[in-house]
């Protein structure tokens, strides 16, 4: 049975870089959702003390949820093998964090979008690096899940598996019991893509999702997909009220439930403040019991 989890989209500045929000702060408008679970980032600021870990993971779960999945951002395309190394080494630190707060989930990436990078260096880079983590990542009962992305929110390229044809080959270089797939719609939209039709190549490896939704501010999908080479986010594309967007839940949710879908979906809305993740909340309940009927929250 699918659960639901949120995700402080609004509020990453705060919790990661100024420090204008504490932790504790966003549990307690979390816990106003009436959602199961929270979805954790290895960058929040207060994170970097690992004596906060269990104190963090006592505070969700007082408050009747746990955290599920640990969004983080390692970048194994880089040329450097030292660099690398590094990057293996912190995510296998995120999966530590991910154990101590009590989650099962731990998110990996390709890396950046390098131009000096071909398609075939850049997979098996990333494909090489993530499967060294993956021993560490069975070990702690951890599955690492590879999100079709677009850009971490402090990166200087894209995602260097933004696209579906790379996205779907490096998934299909990682076959492991302790490795799945974090499905986000909106991204595929962001690379000028058919959300479904990626969803239809990839959904028997999806074992997590992220709900959000776009939509467009001016022009067509035809226009979007003549820029998707270009620079940083498309400006015709906005975050938007999920269910009234481009994504069509429907469909999405038909096939998750056609191929046994029963994971976690991580809400990352509310860029327009908590009553839009209030109404995006509802809506997701709504499908989901559509679609799963047994579903409770």
């Amino acid at each position: 049975m699918p659960k639901l989890a949120v995700f402080p989209k609004a509020y990453m500045h705060a919790l990661c870089k100024d420090g204008s929000m504490k932790i504790e702060e966003w549990v307690e408008l979390a816990s106003e959702l009436n959602v199961q679970g929270m979805e954790w980032y290895a960058g929040f600021l207060e994170m970097s003390d690992k004596n906060n870990w269990p104190l963090f993971k006592r505070m969700v779960e007082d408050k009747g949820m746990v955290i599920p999945m640990m969004c983080c951002s390692p970048d194994f395309t880089h040329p450097d093998a030292s660099f690398r190394t590094a990057e293996v080494t912190k995510q296998k630190n995120w999966i530590d964090m991910t154990q101590a707060l009590g989650g099962r989930y731990c998110r990996v990436l390709s890396g950046q979008r390098r131009p000096v990078l071909s398609i075939d260096e850049g997979v098996s880079l990333a494909a090489d690096a993530i499967l060294e983590c993956l021993s560490y990542a069975s070990d702690r009962g951890i599955t690492l899940i590879l999100e079709n992305h677009y850009k971490d929110d402090f990166w200087t390229y894209p995602e260097f598996a933004q696209k579906m044809d790379v996205f779907c080959a490096l998934v299909e270089r990682i076959q492991h019991p302790c490795f799945g797939v974090n499905y986000d719609p909106s991204n595929a939209f962001l690379a000028g893509e058919d959300p479904l039709e990626l969803l239809h190549r990839i959904s028997s490896r999806v074992v997590t999702m992220h709900a959000s939704d776009r939509y467009l501010k001016h022009g067509t999908i035809e226009d979007l997909r003549k820029e998707e080479d270009a620079v940083g986010y498309a400006k015709r594309l906005s975050h938007g009220e999920i269910g009234k967007g481009l994504n069509d839940y429907d469909a999405i949710f038909s096939e998750l439930k056609r191929v046994g879908f029963d994971g976690w979906i991580s809400i990352e809305d509310g860029v327009d403040g908590m009553d839009q993740l209030h109404r995006s909340v509802n809506f997701l309940k709504r499908k989901i019991k559509q679609y799963w009927p047994d579903y409770t929250d």
